[in-house]
């Protein structure tokens, strides 16, 4: 079953003038940055408009994928059905510039930070709600015993292992009764 694009996300240009701020606190905050704020200040403009450039966030039928980078170029496919929680983050100067900061946290996720950051999606809370809105679709459909159209890697091994826990279940069945016998 082919994948189907629900929202392709787009993302506020003045998140670049929030990146920019921050490599500039970064400068200033550290003595040694002081010396590269003037370059920042030059090349900062034209770097954070490509490191934007490069951010891209689609929500398909059964999947968000992100992609952003431009030395290092991070490329993201999240399950809806993993998916146990997307943050909206909005301090003070992002309230100022009116961005958002989304956040998406999976189920299994080993660190306490979120799997994937995404400052700066335009209509960041209807975007959060279309995904949770589809994740919960997504699960519904397994849940009402539908056949999902993409069986993960932890689905397939879950039912290799049915037919061991059956097994299992009929040897305690046995034990039980035996052990429930007038001697």
């Amino acid at each position: 079953m082919e994948e189907r694009v629900i929202w392709d996300a787009e993302f506020n240009p003045s998140v670049t003038t929030y990146w920019l701020l921050g490599g500039a606190l970064t400068c200033v905050v550290t003595v040694v940055g002081i010396v590269f704020l003037p370059f920042w200040i030059v090349l900062g403009k034209w770097l954070t408009g490509l490191y934007l450039d490069s951010h891209r966030c689609t929500l398909t039928s059964r999947n968000l994928k992100v992609s952003k980078g431009v030395l290092t170029k991070i490329e993201k496919t999240v399950p809806l059905d993993r998916i146990t929680d997307l943050g909206i983050i909005q301090g003070p100067i992002m309230r100022w510039l009116n961005i958002e900061s989304l956040s998406v946290e999976t189920a299994g996720q080993s660190s306490a930070s979120s799997l994937i950051s995404l400052a700066g999606i335009k209509d960041g809370r209807n975007f959060r709600d279309a995904v949770l809105k589809q994740r919960d679709l997504v699960v519904g459909s397994k849940e009402e015993g539908e056949s999902p159209a993409v069986i993960s890697a932890g689905d397939a091994a879950a039912a290799s292992r049915e037919p061991l826990l059956e097994e299992i279940r009929d040897v305690l069945i046995r034990i039980e009764e035996r052990l429930n016998r007038p001697e």
